[in-house]
């Protein structure tokens, strides 16, 4: 259960705020691949090649070649990249208008598991929506994924407020499981009305007192970095 005590928001990307589709991916590989969709399906893997570009420690050709290589069919890199990016969608519905709403009460930040790619895509793509995010964290530029307890640390440290302050949206219960291991609140998010019904009742209620604490980190929280998932975030 949420409680009244909120001072800044975390927001997952995929499927929270970005509507992501892998299907998109393996009809796009299938096609160019001439091969059958459920033999993509069953051959890509989160292996750790995937792991370690979500982490930013291999680059695009590395991990595209380690693709193509457990796909097993001829793909160049233009097809495998229209097809990862293919994934991403669009803004889930309504969820616009409801983060420029709670932007108006409190400060709103997203954690994603993500790649470079993805990141630039987003960036490209869906700059408007992630406009009310005072910041986003990448796994791939802090080296961290969620569920990890160092993830949720350090979104934790930089936001500057305690755990226990901080409300969390994730799509993936093993995400949301890590969250309140680490003392932040978190919401499953199943459907749009998950988030729109639990910032509907933080917005209608009282105005909260805030922690005020000053923390060495507030001056890290004027950029925008705009990111990424896989099929992820």
């Amino acid at each position: 259960m949420v409680c009244d005590s909120v001072d800044a928001l975390l927001f997952d990307l995929g499927n929270v705020v970005i509507e992501i589709d892998f299907n998109r991916a393996v009809a796009h590989w299938a096609a160019h691949g001439r091969c059958e969709e459920n033999l993509i399906r069953e051959r890509f893997r989160h292996d750790h090649a995937y792991d370690q570009y979500e982490r930013g420690r291999i680059d695009f050709d590395t991990y595209f070649s380690t693709l193509r290589t457990n796909l097993g069919v001829d793909i160049s890199d233009p097809y495998l990249r229209d097809g990862w990016n293919a994934i991403l969608i669009g803004a889930m519905p309504g969820i616009s208008d409801l983060l420029a709403r709670a932007a108006e009460r409190f400060p709103l930040y997203a954690l994603t598991n993500s790649n470079p790619e993805h990141q630039k895509c987003l960036s490209d793509r869906f700059a408007d929506v992630l406009r009310p995010f005072k910041q986003v964290f990448v796994s791939s530029e802090i080296g961290l994924r969620k569920p990890e307890p160092d993830a949720y640390r350090h979104v934790v440290d930089v936001i500057g407020v305690p755990a226990s302050r901080i409300l969390f949206f994730d799509d993936l219960i093993e995400n949301v499981e890590g969250a309140r291991a680490c003392g932040l609140q978190a919401v499953h998010v199943r459907t749009g009305s998950d988030v729109r019904d639990t910032l509907s009742r933080l917005l209608t209620g009282p105005a909260q007192s805030r922690y005020s604490e000053p923390h060495e980190h507030a001056s890290r929280l004027d950029s925008i970095t705009p990111d990424s998932p896989p099929g992820a975030v």
